[in-house]
């Protein structure tokens, strides 16, 4: 039994943030301010926040196929060290994660690997190619939690309406990726001046709302449970306030990236700063992070996708997509929240209690009967990011070198404390 006192309670549930004390027994939260019971082992918390941990959707792991670039046992230690205890895995795998045998291989292999839990979603199409929807019915029964073929975009309206309907039936959620993939393919920022300046094929931000309207028509006419994994335009979210609006059963996420960064911080083609979907105007970053304030945007996820260095240590346009962020998020959001924009309850119900919700999971709260996945942190301690330093195989973030905030002090997964920051 652990007592852990003198923390500052962060309660997405609630959106409060108060000092107290919190029990743990048998990997679950017994008491929120009791008395410390005389058989339990006390942690001062020295007035450090006191969180859920983080529930992240969306997170690219490298087994199968790209070990090189990132495990289940490096992610894991990644995580556990950046406050995140549930990873929600991608199955955009080498082969992807498509059949109850693969599914059930990871499933075991992140179990005998990873010190936090690791939940895996299932492609919505054999091989992500579109053609022929997967056995989803066969893929829950193993354990798949959702299912996407992440950034594939299904073209065939067909398929994609039947794979809705099958969902809908076994009462599964699907995930997608609203871009128009004509529009978007070859592109390597967003378009506008600054795309031009470089001389970089940029896409137009028109494309994501394209995508997001061709997925509504078809949610509209299946009535599939669905969520739109990266909503990063001002013209995405009329539609998508008005889909919520009208009681369709969609929810949406954007990344830790696009909540902090812009099309500006490519500067001089530096390839760490290149994801899918790009960088956007500020004026759209504004307008995402006052939509995750309103809770029009439900979660922030880091869309963890590491990247060896041979794949972008290339030109701009040649560079592979995407960036390391589970040891980052966090830090990272402590930006909105130092700048005024987000409380840190808010944030932590963007970060664990609605993506836990959403995906049906217990955690992410701070209730008694909850799983005891906590994470410590100090949302003050400065400190230099090396990227160096970084426990993902791969170092591919945009941080590298910056001054940040937000230090995780220890992470606990089922009241078994899985990270300790030294000093």
């Amino acid at each position: 039994m652990i007592h852990l006192t003198n923390a500052r309670l962060i309660d997405p549930e609630g959106l409060t943030e108060a000092e107290g004390s919190l029990t743990i027994r048998d990997g679950q939260i017994a008491a929120v301010n009791a008395p410390a019971p005389k058989s339990a082992t006390v942690i001062d918390c020295g007035g450090k926040c006191l969180a859920p941990g983080i529930v992240d959707l969306g997170v690219k792991i490298g087994e199968p196929g790209e070990r090189h670039k990132e495990s289940f046992r490096s992610a894991g230690l990644a995580a556990a060290a950046g406050g995140v205890t549930t990873i929600i895995a991608r199955p955009d795998t080498h082969p992807a994660i498509d059949t109850p045998e693969t599914l059930e291989f990871v499933t075991r292999r992140a179990a005998e690997a990873s010190p936090v839990r690791i939940r895996h979603m299932a492609a919505l199409t054999k091989g992500r190619e579109g053609r022929e929807m997967t056995e989803i019915g066969f893929l829950l029964d193993a354990g798949a939690i959702a299912f996407t073929d992440c950034d594939h975009v299904v073209t065939d309206t067909r398929v994609l309406s039947r794979a809705l309907t099958y969902a809908r039936s076994l009462g599964a959620l699907v995930m997608g990726h609203p871009q128009e993939p004509g529009l978007s393919k070859g592109a390597a920022t967003t378009a506008g001046k600054f795309a031009s300046l470089r001389g970089l094929p940029g896409v137009s931000p028109m494309a994501e709302r394209i995508g997001f309207d061709r997925d509504m028509g078809l949610i509209e006419m299946t009535g599939a449970k669905y969520h739109f994994d990266q909503i990063t335009t001002a013209r995405a979210l009329p539609p998508l306030e008005r889909a919520k609006r009208n009681g369709f059963d969609v929810t949406a996420g954007t990344s830790i990236h696009h909540l902090t960064l812009n099309e500006f911080d490519v500067g001089d083609y530096r390839t760490f700063f290149k994801v899918k979907p790009p960088l956007r105007s500020e004026d759209d970053r504004m307008a995402v992070v006052e939509a995750v304030a309103t809770g029009v945007i439900d979660i922030i996820s880091s869309m963890h996708t590491p990247q060896d260095e041979e794949s972008k240590r290339l030109p701009y346009e040649e560079a592979a997509s995407g960036a390391v962020a589970l040891e980052t998020l966090l830090p990272a959001a402590m930006r909105l929240h130092h700048a005024g924009h987000l409380s840190l309850p808010q944030l932590f119900r963007a970060m664990s209690f609605n993506p836990a919700r959403r995906l049906g999971l217990p955690q992410g709260r701070l209730a008694v009967g909850a799983p005891a996945d906590l994470v410590l942190f100090d949302p003050d301690a400065p400190f230099l990011l090396d990227r160096f330093k970084l426990r993902s195989k791969s170092k591919n973030t945009p941080f590298d070198g910056q001054r940040m905030e937000g230090k995780v002090r220890a992470t606990w997964v089922g009241g078994t404390q899985v990270f300790g920051a030294e000093g």
